[in-house]
């Protein structure tokens, strides 16, 4: 029963930990970040099972966290409201061409990530940029003054319909 109680406890403050650190897809992640992410995982280990190394204290270790990523998931899907807490909520980063420097700052994105994330969509100039709208899984969208969504966009929504 100690395994589950510091699973728990540890299963909220990792999803704390994530929340705070912000929007960043694994792609995104400098080597460094990679590297404290692994070890993350090990100090976790560490501290939910102490000095148990049990197959039945791994169980419980992994249940637990299994079982409070699907109540979360649950409350996000059954509570609206609850969605945006748990799930976050999309951030507008460039209106018209005009970078939002507040929505970069509390998301501690630079100007350089977004250039990046719009070559790649294929598109060249931040002034080709109506909106450009950082999602909570922290990718980007964007959309250009044409009206038209960036090709990678496109194909996406190609492949779901």
């Amino acid at each position: 029963m100690d395994i589950v109680l510091r699973a728990t406890v540890m299963f909220f403050i990792l999803f704390l930990l994530i929340r705070l650190l912000g929007k960043r897809e694994l792609g995104q992640m400098t080597p460094f970040e990679l590297v404290v992410l692994v070890v993350l995982g090990d100090l976790i280990q560490q501290g939910v099972t102490h000095n148990d190394f049990s197959l039945t204290g791994a169980t419980l270790a992994i249940c637990t966290f299994a079982f409070w990523a699907l109540v979360l998931s649950w409350t996000a899907y059954l509570f609206p409201r609850a969605k945006d807490l748990l799930e976050g909520t999309p951030r507008v980063i460039v209106r018209d061409g005009k970078v939002m420097e507040e929505n970069l700052r509390r998301d501690r994105l630079t100007r350089d990530e977004i250039l990046s994330e719009m070559r790649l969509a294929g598109i060249g100039r931040m002034s080709d940029v109506a909106w450009a709208i950082l999602e909570p899984q922290g990718k980007m969208s964007f959309i250009r003054k044409d009206g038209h969504a960036s090709p990678q966009q496109d194909d996406e929504g190609a492949a779901a319909q």
